[in-house]
């Protein structure tokens, strides 16, 4: 469903990213990882639309949305902090790009409790704004209110940032049976190495290139190098190459 080719992005004098190729398989889950500052939010970005590539390519259902002057309806982003508006209950932040579109609010209502229940979430949340919910309740809204617009593709940054191991864990555990129920394609930026037991597939994004792709179950034992060392915590400093290549 998503072909990147040759992908770079130049932000100053600095080249981001450097060439990436990565395909992203329609109805599966994959993962991007790599350490801090490599560009993995900013990749994000470009697959939607929000930020134009330097050079490159990103095809969705063979269009190359990289020359379309909006952003792909077909694709939702879920914040890293879910991004809700404080001064809004929940009701209005999953509901508010229906609302702005003069929709009925009994039909918005109806469809906010929908996507409400696909979250797990009780309709007594419908009345509480976002100071009175717990990290994880507002991820889950922050799910919900992309799942309004009923894409095809979500794409998550960093879904368990600043949540304990047990939430995060439920978090993995929503965002699976919310692709598999919907079937969806999920493309997920984490730094959280437990989110490879509900992955399909992963990629290492290392200095401006994917170094690595696999089979998410199995990246562990990978002989390859680079997401050894990134697995193995050793993330510190450059990724040791080997001397003889």
């Amino acid at each position: 469903m998503i072909v990147i080719t040759d992908l770079k992005k130049k932000i100053g004098d600095r080249l981001i990213t450097k060439g990436v190729n990565l395909q992203i398989p329609k109805g599966k889950m994959t993962v991007i990882m790599g350490r801090s500052g490599e560009g993995k939010s900013l990749l994000l970005k470009q697959i939607i639309g929000l930020i134009k590539p330097t050079s490159g390519s990103i095809h969705i259902d063979g269009i190359d949305i990289t020359k379309q002057s909006v952003t792909h309806k077909k694709i939702g982003y879920v914040f890293q902090f879910a991004a809700l508006l404080d001064s809004l209950n929940v009701f209005e932040n999953i509901g508010i790009t229906l609302l702005e579109q003069s929709i009925d609010r009994e039909e918005v209502m109806r469809i906010v409790k929908h996507k409400l229940a696909l979250v797990h979430l009780k309709q007594d949340t419908l009345t509480k704004y976002p100071s009175e919910l717990s990290g994880g309740m507002r991820k889950r809204v922050g799910l919900a209110r992309t799942l309004v617009t009923n894409p095809d593709i979500i794409l998550y940054d960093e879904p368990t940032t600043g949540l304990d191991p047990i939430t995060s864990r439920v978090i993995h555990e929503l965002m699976l049976s919310t692709q598999q129920q919907l079937g969806l394609t999920s493309v997920v930026i984490s730094h959280d190495v437990e989110i490879l037991k509900y992955a399909d597939h992963v990629a290492l994004l290392h200095e401006g290139v994917i170094a690595y792709y696999g089979d998410a179950q199995t990246a562990f034992n990978s002989e390859n190098k680079y997401i050894s060392q990134f697995l193995q915590g050793n993330i510190q400093g450059p990724i040791q190459s080997d001397p003889q290549e």
